[in-house]
């Protein structure tokens, strides 16, 4: 029986005829809600249909505007850089109940969701580069803890069972300055609500470099690990810290990395599959198959076994081509998972 929990990272490929401009005006102005609510909770129901266990309300923000916009909205603040609650809102989830009610009215319960915030050290690093206010930092942070706060209070007909920090800057980025220390206390800050009400909290990297970080942070209990397309990073990672910190793993089991598998069908065929499009399905029935993606989370297992607690694919599926393959990949995933001997 399987004992890992399928979720996503939460982007989405757009429906055809809907552009990333169409999308960014009607958040930015609030134009056409109907219409944007709409293709919101049609991506969110994909994902339902597609198997996944627990799905990130459909992410077509820009990562870090989603939440400076608001946090630098003088009507939105108590003082800078930190929120008032009743304003820390993620619409998304709003845009999502009818798939969610729907869900509840048909299996007798409410659909597990994960909500996703940009990590303080993200959106800091947005706005100050590399400089070194860690107040400023502990205010962001108390504006993230504020949006998962009301998100979790005002989650209607959803379980939000699972909240994700996204610090993709951690391990990568030369800019940061902060030393470790601020940085948990940050991110301690950050988790605060989610941890009190018994969620699981996970943090998303980029890179597992510094993975101990969140193991020392006590709030945060899953660490995210991009490991289909990089699986010598799981070499990085220590099981007996996870085990002695009480830390769980996320771990990728789809490739997302869609240049590199448009380059690799582009060197197979020799030709240009962004342009000769007939291709592109061969990425879910060659190359990212159920069995492909099942035997990743076999090895993974035999390395971590009940370590691992989410898998799903590496990150989110924006860029991709059409709904139509991203969903294919996420049933693929299902299926990879249903066939895994763990």
């Amino acid at each position: 029986m399987n004992n890992v929990i399928f979720d996503d990272i939460g982007s989405y490929p757009l429906p055809e005829g809907i552009t990333k401009e169409w999308v960014e005006k009607a958040f930015s102005k609030h134009t056409e809600s109907e219409k944007l609510f709409h293709v919101i909770n049609n991506a969110f129901q994909q994902k339902i249909d597609a198997g996944v266990e627990v799905p990130t309300y459909p992410q077509y923000q820009d990562m870090n505007e989603q939440f400076l916009s608001i946090i630098k909205d003088t009507e939105s603040t108590e003082e800078p850089f930190k929120v008032k609650e009743e304003a820390a809102r993620i619409i998304e989830l709003d845009a999502i109940q009818p798939a969610a009610q729907m869900y509840m009215q048909s299996q007798g319960e409410k659909k597990n969701v994960r909500v996703c915030v940009t990590g303080p050290l993200e959106m800091y690093l947005k706005e100050f580069g590399g400089t070194e206010y860690s107040d400023i930092l502990y205010l962001l942070a108390e504006s993230v803890d504020r949006f998962l706060k009301n998100s979790i209070k005002n989650s209607g007909y959803l379980n939000i069972s699972v909240v994700s920090i996204d610090e993709p800057s951690i391990g990568i980025n030369p800019q940061v300055m902060f030393d470790d220390d601020e940085l948990i206390t940050a991110l301690k800050i950050a988790t605060k609500s989610a941890h009190r009400r018994g969620i699981d909290v996970q943090i998303h990297l980029h890179s597992p470099l510094h993975y101990k970080l969140a193991c020392d942070s006590s709030n945060i209990n899953v660490i995210g690990v991009e490991s289909a397309s990089h699986p010598s990073y799981l070499d990085l990672i220590d099981k007996k810290v996870l085990e002695e910190s009480d830390s769980f793993l996320r771990v990728g089991i789809a490739r997302t990395d869609i240049s590199n598998l448009v380059s690799f069908l582009n060197d197979k065929y020799d030709t240009n599959v962004w342009k000769d499009t007939s291709r592109l399905q061969e990425i879910v029935t060659q190359l990212e198959t159920p069995d492909v993606i099942s035997k990743r989370l076999q090895k993974a297992y035999s390395i971590f076994g009940e370590r691992i607690k989410y898998v799903g694919p590496d990150c989110g599926l924006g860029s991709w081509p059409s709904q139509k393959i991203a969903f294919q990949l996420l049933q693929n995933v299902a299926q990879g998972i249903k066939i895994s001997e763990i």
